[in-house]
């Protein structure tokens, strides 16, 4: 599932993922804790910025079971299982590649939920796809949804921009299947 495109100002202020990241990641973090459930990453675009995100906040271990860095192309294939010729076909940065990453993120990682981001941050277009392009996605027992994310700014600002979403959207999928 696709949701609408978001844009997202560039984070300055309170951390490196932007001023409401921390904050929104301990939220998610809670409600994870609070139906037993774990979290994994799988990042292309963010770099371990995501990662980063979550361990910032005390007590993420009782969730936070790892992630993969796979900013290479070939690793989103051999660490997050990202078909090989899904990528062939339509590149790193698709939607459907966010969400083979989520799940590789999950399966991987044996976690219940697998967050995943994949874009480009500049300063330059990759393989025709413009700068501040991203997708997000989840997957876990509630679903998997991905979200397409166009974020302007700078490299830092495209990252957290993406770290922002990709925990807005984690929050969004973890509401609907569930209380907390």
């Amino acid at each position: 599932m696709t949701g609408p495109a978001t844009s997202c100002p560039g984070g300055s202020g309170a951390g490196a993922a932007g001023p409401d990241a921390g904050g929104a990641a301990a939220e998610l973090l809670r409600r994870l804790a609070a139906r037993g459930e774990t979290l994994a990453v799988a990042e292309s675009l963010t770099g371990g910025l995501l990662a980063a995100a979550i361990v910032d906040v005390p007590g993420a271990s009782a969730v936070f079971r790892g992630g993969l860095v796979v900013y290479a192309t070939d690793l989103k294939e051999s660490l997050a299982g990202v078909p090989a010729e899904l990528l062939a076909e339509r590149g790193p940065v698709d939607p459907d590649v966010a969400l083979a990453l989520a799940e590789g993120a999950r399966t991987r990682c044996r976690a219940d939920w697998g967050l995943a981001t994949t874009g480009v941050a500049g300063p330059d277009p990759q393989h025709g796809v413009a700068v501040g392009t991203a997708y997000v996605a989840a997957a876990g027992p509630g679903g998997a949804l991905v979200r397409p994310l166009t974020a302007p700014g700078d490299r830092a600002a495209v990252r957290a921009a993406a770290v922002t979403a990709a925990v807005a959207l984690l929050t969004t999928l973890t509401t609907r299947s569930g209380p907390a």
